[in-house]
């Protein structure tokens, strides 16, 4: 599920209006898997996010997976800063938790629980000056959006192990509604194996009108599990 979450963070940056709430179902290969829940606001030039990920449906069924995230920084002109980022997962009954802190754009990996060993693939977090972490980019990717901000720029990932790319094409209008493609990238911290397994992962979103905004309603995308779909409640 955490995989596959990562898989789903096409970034979209653009200034909230007011507090936004989210809820969107999760279907793999057609089958209910789980609910995903974002709660963000902005105050002046500060932001805060929480979200959730629960398992659900068949997997439900099978398996018991939570994970909850929240994330806080600042906004400059179009684009969300982070400053901290704590998640926390709970797979049937084994709990972890993380938290990065972010000093002058540089993340900085403070804690893990249970502790974890370095491994050779991971990414030196002082390299990835300038990234967002996975909550604040699903918050900027899932909120609503004026008429002709749909589709975001291209940018960099970092969640403490691994670096990715999300980069999108330019969008369709088409009565009312607005899609794009983008492409999610792995860039770095994967295992040789993982890479040879696919790098490239392909999505679509879909906007519809919202009032006088435009929202995400859905978001496709082929994971190693199989289609994935999100959709809007």
């Amino acid at each position: 599920m955490l995989k596959i979450l990562a898989l789903l963070t096409p970034l979209l940056l653009a200034l909230p209006a007011q507090a936004e709430t989210a809820v969107y179902g999760l279907t793999i290969r057609g089958v209910s898997a789980g609910t995903l829940q974002i709660n963000g606001e902005v105050t002046g030039n500060r932001y805060a996010v929480s979200g959730s990920l629960q398992s659900g449906g068949l997997v439900g069924i099978l398996r018991s997976i939570r994970y909850d995230a929240s994330a806080q920084g600042r906004v400059v002109g179009d684009r969300f800063v982070p400053s901290a980022y704590s998640e926390r997962s709970d797979n049937n009954g084994r709990t972890r938790s993380a938290t990065m802190e972010y000093r002058s754009g540089v993340p900085q990996v403070k804690a893990y629980d249970p502790p974890r060993k370095p491994d050779e693939d991971d990414v030196n977090p002082a390299t990835q000056g300038g990234t967002v972490d996975t909550l604040t980019a699903l918050y900027a990717a899932l909120r609503d959006v004026p008429a002709g901000q749909e589709c975001g720029r291209s940018l960099r990932l970092f969640d403490g192990r691994r670096a990715t790319e999300v980069a999108f094409s330019a969008p369709r209008r088409q009565n009312g509604t607005t899609t794009c493609n983008g492409e999610f990238r792995r860039i770095a911290g994967y295992s040789e194996k993982e890479m040879a397994e696919k790098r490239v992962f392909p999505f679509m979103m879909t906007y519809k009108p919202a009032g006088d905004m435009m929202r995400v309603t859905e978001i496709r995308t082929d994971t190693l599990y199989g289609a994935a779909r999100l959709i809007r409640r």
